[in-house]
C-alpha cells in the first residue's frame, strides 16, 4: 500500500479517538503518539499508536484494527465464532449465521463489530453487523460483512 501522507494527531483528534473507542468497544486506548497514515489507492486511514497500526478509520469514524483488537480487546461489540469458521473468516469471508456461538446483544444493524474466535479470543476480522446481535443466532444467512481481515493489505502493512 502505497503511503500518501502520514502526520501527527492533534491533542483533540487523539481525544475524539480514545473517547469512541472507549465509548463502543470498552476500550482504554492510552499511547503515546498517534500519527494518521492516508494511503493512495484506499479510501481507510490507518493511525498509528505508539508506530503500531491499531486504529482504522470506517466511515470516518475510529474503529480498531485487527491488531488493535488484539492488542486491546473489546468489552462490547464482539461477536464469537466457532473453530469451523475461523480458516473463512481469515481469508475475508462474511459471517454466517451457523458459524456463531455468541454475540454482544448491544450490537445494532450497520454497526462496526470485532470477530473473534471462541477457543481462544483473538480478533480474526472486522465486519459490519447486518442485523441486530439479539438476531444473529440462527441456522442460516449472512449477518457480518467482512471488512478488514487478518492477513489482508492493512493488516500487513507496517513502516
Amino acid at each position: 500500500m502505497q503511503v500518501r501522507s502520514r502526520h501527527h494527531l492533534r491533542s483533540d483528534a487523539v481525544d475524539e479517538i480514545e473517547r469512541t473507542l472507549a465509548d463502543r468497544l470498552g476500550v482504554d486506548l492510552a499511547g503515546d503518539t498517534y500519527e494518521r497514515v492516508e494511503f493512495a489507492e484506499s479510501d481507510r486511514d490507518l493511525v498509528l499508536v505508539d508506530g503500531e497500526p491499531l486504529v482504522i478509520y470506517l466511515d470516518d469514524d475510529p474503529f480498531l484494527t485487527v491488531r488493535g483488537a488484539n492488542a486491546h480487546p473489546p468489552e462490547t461489540g464482539v461477536v464469537t465464532v466457532d473453530t469451523g469458521a475461523i480458516s473463512f473468516v481469515s481469508d475475508g469471508a462474511d459471517v454466517m449465521r451457523p458459524g456463531i456461538t455468541e454475540a454482544d446483544p448491544g450490537i445494532e444493524a450497520n454497526q462496526h463489530v470485532v470477530i473473534v474466535e471462541e477457543a481462544h479470543g483473538k480478533a480474526l476480522a472486522i465486519g459490519r453487523a447486518l442485523v441486530d446481535g439479539t438476531e444473529m443466532d440462527g441456522d442460516s444467512g449472512k449477518v457480518v460483512a467482512s471488512v478488514h481481515h487478518v492477513g489482508d493489505d492493512l493488516y500487513e502493512f507496517s513502516i
